[in-house]
């Protein structure tokens, strides 16, 4: 029993010291918005003093009331009504300025979880489903930013609540029907604001689903993104959406901060108008000063602490568990970070080194073991081997989306792990087997790997990646919105367009996996007469299970059991290697 009880104090510490360092984490995104902090601070402690002297006053209006003073009664809620007023000044500039903080904290707490998303390691990535970031990138961060907002606004109704009477019911006939008309009025504005708020909400919805979009894209591409070297890119037009959207959802707040105060201020209005009323009820002899008295004290809002603590409580929870799982992205060990080296090469030779490299996804089951080869500048160079054997991880080793276990991988006689990542990722591009193509126009999937990309440039690499007339052939041409995943296309369309995207950014070294195996024979061939275009000018490897795709190449290599077991063309190959000759073999039974 004890021991239990200890237990539990260990685990309320814990979680209180997990709020602390959360809050901590929070406050620094906080405290760069000072300016809407000071102005929060400023008439949060205005509205303290309006809610500690409105009481005070309206106890005085009940004196004079009884008292029978009723000129002075008016005096004194005319007093109110400004008070009351200056209440729902102090609230709206409140809410503004805690709202422009929310949305700032907000804002910057997304680009640092996307930047952070985007150096996160492959292995890392590949642990977790894709909606478990798209969720905390979306809905946690949001939680993060709102408990600024929550907390505004309960403590301003915990002090605006202090003292206030409870809420009042009509006995009177002529003022009923006072109440009736104000709250039509009232309604109708009410109405008037839901229509606005909604027109708002789905513009603030659309824009919402196409950054939720935007993300996914992220999280599901974050591997081509790397190949392709286009994180900044990637990451300003993120930026970009995050930054529109969240304006837009301070847009809708705006629209209750207007209404706020025209309606707060109508109120106030009406009750100002119910004294004078009852004033001229009481003089001709309508209205008992008693029956006003229980009106009186019955016209307000009603106090509920235990609601603010039971509320306060919920958000504070919310917050927490938000925001452990945020900055467990953000700053924390348990997903690690991709690690460069610090020496930049701005253009590469093309020169390619494995020597003994042994690299394994789980522990126990290699795939690579001891692989070493070479690969000259502006070489042609096929890998070939059963599926499985290895051939694509070499190329994710190659561009770091994996970091090997042993042995080194060399570009132009240096180590991959002193080159920073723009000397890696900048000068190779990948043509994967399963391109993802990403939910944007033609013309955006080739741009966002490409700044200033001219439109000679574009339609070059279409061109050659025999794409260029089925573009045209579309109503919107390169502007034509290709669907999620590239939905709209073929399989053939999608590879020919990332064989386009990697064209156009121009690298000394083209990886192509399995890049035409998606392809029919006629664009197969035109695909190879573009390779053959590329031969001596850039260093190409394919890997390839049709070996039709690789005959031409200068140099064939043959993985098997995660080595390279024999090596030379096509003609020898097939006379000297028993697993080529095999693989070959193979392609002819298919074929037949």
């Amino acid at each position: 029993m004890v021991e239990k009880i200890k237990n539990k104090r260990i685990e309320k510490k814990k979680k209180q010291q997990e709020m602390k360092n959360n809050l901590k984490k929070a406050f620094k995104y906080a405290k760069k918005q000072w300016k809407y902090f000071g102005l929060f601070f400023i008439f949060n402690i205005l509205i303290a003093i309006i809610g500690a002297v409105a009481p005070l006053i309206t106890a005085k209006q009940l004196i004079k009331l009884t008292d029978g003073l009723l000129t002075q009664l008016i005096s004194l809620s005319v007093l109110v009504f400004v008070i009351e007023v200056s209440r729902n000044i102090c609230n709206y500039i409140t809410r503004l300025s805690a709202q422009r903080f929310a949305r700032e904290i907000l804002k910057e707490i997304q680009i640092d979880m996307t930047k952070e998303i985007l150096c996160m390691e492959t292995a890392d990535l590949d642990k977790k489903s894709s909606g478990v970031f798209i969720d905390r990138l979306v809905r946690d961060t949001s939680k993060i930013s709102d408990i600024f907002l929550d907390l505004n606004m309960s403590i301003t109704d915990v002090i605006t609540n202090i003292g206030i009477l409870l809420a009042i019911y009509m006995i009177n006939k002529i003022i009923f029907i006072y109440y009736v008309i104000s709250i039509i009025v009232i309604f109708f504005l009410e109405k008037i604001r839901a229509q606005k708020w909604n027109e708002s909400d789905k513009q603030y919805r659309k824009m919402a689903e196409e950054t939720t979009g935007i993300a996914g894209e992220l999280i599901r591409g974050v591997r081509d993104i790397k190949v392709l070297n286009a994180t900044q890119s990637f990451l300003e037009t993120i930026s970009s959406k995050i930054t529109k959207v969240n304006q837009e959802r301070y847009k809708m707040s705006s629209i209750t901060r207007k209404y706020d105060l025209g309606i707060g201020s109508l109120k106030d209005l009406l009750d100002l108008i119910l004294i004078i009323l009852a004033v001229f009820l009481i003089n001709n002899k309508y209205l008992t000063i008693t029956n006003f008295v229980i009106i009186y004290m019955y016209r307000g809002r009603i106090l509920n602490l235990l609601g603010f603590f039971t509320y306060m409580l919920e958000c504070i929870k919310d917050f927490n568990l938000s925001a452990s799982r945020v900055f467990e992205i953000i700053d924390s060990d348990e997903y690690h970070k991709e690690k460069f080296g610090k020496k930049h090469i701005k253009q590469i030779e093309g020169n390619i080194e494995y020597e003994d490299v042994y690299f394994h996804y789980k522990e126990g089951k290699e795939v690579l073991k001891g692989t070493s080869f070479k690969i000259n500048k502006n070489e042609t160079v096929a890998i070939v081997g059963k599926s499985g054997s290895g051939k694509t991880t070499i190329f994710s080793l190659l561009a770091k989306l994996y970091h090997h276990n042993s042995g080194s991988i060399k570009i132009d006689g240096i180590d991959i792990n002193e080159l920073d990542e723009s000397s890696i990722r900048g000068n190779i591009s990948i043509i994967t087997q399963n391109p993802y193509i990403f939910n944007m126009t033609i013309r955006e999937n080739l741009t966002i790997v490409k700044k200033g990309l001219t439109e000679e440039k574009m339609i070059e690499a279409c061109k050659m990646a025999s794409l260029h007339d089925y573009i045209m052939s579309l109503e919107n041409g390169y502007d034509t919105l290709i669907g999620e995943g590239g939905l709209t296309l073929s399989g053939g369309q999608k590879q020919r367009l990332a064989i386009a995207r990697a064209l156009v950014q121009n690298t000394k070294i083209i990886l192509f996996d399995e890049a035409t195996s998606a392809l029919d024979n006629e664009t197969q061939k035109s695909i190879q007469e573009a390779i053959n275009k590329m031969k001596n000018k850039y260093t190409i490897i394919i890997v390839a299970h049709r070996l039709s795709t690789v005959i031409g190449s200068d140099r064939i290599l043959v993985l098997s059991n995660g080595k390279i077991i024999d090596e030379g063309n096509h003609n020898k190959l097939l006379k000297e290697c028993k697993e080529y000759q095999r693989l070959y073999n193979l392609e002819l039974k298919k074929e037949s």
